[in-house]
């Protein structure tokens, strides 16, 4: 290797790290077999945890590398920092479910860093085929991991479900892409922008951004993309669930607002399509959930509207929008993981439970949990001083500066519905009598917990840091 092409790996270490961190266990667990089952796990939680340490030491003024299809901006720094903690928290929240559900391999974790890889893939892609590589080399080990409990047939239909319509997803997507690439013979984000300049998009280009947001849609469970959800978070075993609402949500995130903001900034036609998509996934969160008796079914249809909100701060297509949008995903995450911890704490002996109404009493029998959890469920609900209310602020806030106070008004409107069933929670938590004592909470559920119900709940005293990091994010892509 030429000695002066060194430098420019240095903006994708992390992810470098990643791929040959994964060759090895592959080799480890091949060699050692079922046995490496432990040995695999612990490492790959020390290289997602190496590759975040990573993120944070690599420049951030180097040029874009790999013939300039791969670049390391503060926005994603930001955005990869989120979902290497997100992945992380899930692996780690992995292992004792795993155990007690007689399907620990060690196939599990490569998988988990290989789809950690895929979405900081897509986090820094500038290209279209850049991206297409991330998103697939992401889905392809979601799609396994959804369906690892073999035995188990609700796990295996959640992971045929998630394959099937995530192909049809992709390809849409790869249409959409190939569509932008006739009309501007380019597939670089920022070469796509110089040839559309400011002129009149054609009707092509309309398809292919449909065709390109359709694709993206799907892979954050927006409306009208979002049908795979409920049934793949509640199929999939808990831990896995965990991490397509935490770490995947941000991977997909980042590549929406990346593209738009980056390859089609004169084009002001997607944001109509934001903003009907933004709507349609706020209105279906706030009236599908009331109905919900399962509590992973109800964070699915809850993680459809809090999509619906992210996607308000991206419709106002300013940096104050993005920079919305970057702290209320930093939020969600931690809101996101706090409360699958607890729902992961829901067992009865050896017997995981996940009905709602498995909560009634908790407040008697485990009063520390009940008290986070119910913290956790007014913030998601947009209750102030509480993290979640901020997050709401920053988007409608954005959104009314850049002309959309209608399209914040109705988020407000469908948040006060939404907040229904995330009171009932409590009210189930603090006033029902107990039914069962659930079995006293694993190391890491606790770990998990107490860092994001802490954020949840301390976020007032102090936002600044995210505030600035989140600002500088979304200066990047401007």
């Amino acid at each position: 290797m030429d000695a002066s092409a060194l430098p420019l790996l240095a903006p994708a270490l992390p992810e470098i790290v990643l791929a040959i961190g994964a060759l090895g266990l592959v080799l480890i667990g091949a060699i050692m077999g079922d046995r490496a089952t432990g040995l695999v796990n612990g490492l790959a939680l020390g290289l997602i945890a190496l590759a975040t340490v990573l993120v944070l030491a690599a420049p951030t003024d180097a040029p874009a590398t790999f013939g300039g299809s791969f670049k390391l901006d503060a926005f994603a720094r930001f955005m990869k920092m989120l979902a290497f903690i997100g992945a992380f928290a899930a692996l780690a929240l992995s292992f004792d479910y795993m155990r007690r559900e007689n399907f620990a391999r060690f196939e599990y974790a490569i998988l988990v860093v290989l789809s950690t890889l895929g979405m900081a893939l897509m986090i820094s892609a500038s290209d279209l085929i850049a991206l297409y590589l991330g998103l697939e080399l992401q889905s392809l080990a979601l799609y396994v991991i959804a369906a690892i409990h073999r035995d188990d047939r609700r796990s295996t239909e959640a992971g045929l479900k998630y394959f099937v319509l995530g192909a049809l997803s992709s390809g849409m997507l790869l249409y959409g892409a190939s569509l932008v690439y006739g009309v501007t013979g380019a597939v670089g984000f920022a070469d796509i922008a110089a040839a559309l300049g400011g002129g009149q998009p054609s009707i092509a280009l309309i398809f292919g951004i449909v065709f390109l947001l359709s694709g993206f849609a799907f892979k954050v469970s927006a409306v009208p993309f979002h049908m795979w959800t409920p049934d793949v978070y509640e199929g999939a075993p808990t831990p896995i669930t965990a991490f397509f609402a935490s770490a995947a949500k941000v991977a997909g995130v980042a590549m929406f607002v990346r593209v738009v903001a980056e390859a089609f900034p004169s084009v002001t036609e997607w944001r109509q399509i934001v903003v009907f998509v933004a709507i349609a996934s706020m209105a279906l969160g706030s009236f599908a959930a009331i109905g919900q008796r399962n509590i992973k079914r109800l964070m699915a249809y809850s993680s459809i509207g809090h999509m619906g909100y992210v996607l308000v701060g991206l419709a106002a297509g300013t940096p104050e929008g993005v920079r919305g949008v970057a702290i209320y995903v930093a939020i969600y995450v931690a809101m996101t993981l706090g409360a699958f911890a607890c729902i992961l704490s829901m067992r009865v002996g050896d017997r995981y439970v996940e009905e709602i109404d498995d909560l009634a009493g908790l407040s008697r029998t485990n009063p520390a949990m009940a008290f986070v959890l119910a913290m956790i469920m007014f913030s998601l609900a947009g209750i102030p001083p509480l993290a979640g209310f901020f997050a709401k602020f920053y988007v409608f806030y954005a959104a009314v500066n850049a002309g959309l106070a209608p399209l914040a008004v109705i988020g407000l409107v469908l948040s006060v519905i939404g907040a229904f069933y995330y009171l009932r929670i409590v009210k189930i938590i603090y006033l029902d009598e107990p039914k069962v004592e659930f079995a006293p909470m694993t190391f890491a559920a606790k770990t998990v917990l107490t860092i994001a119900g802490g954020f949840t709940i301390l976020y007032f005293l102090y936002p600044a840091p995210l505030g600035v990091a989140a600002s500088a994010a979304a200066q990047s892509l401007f």
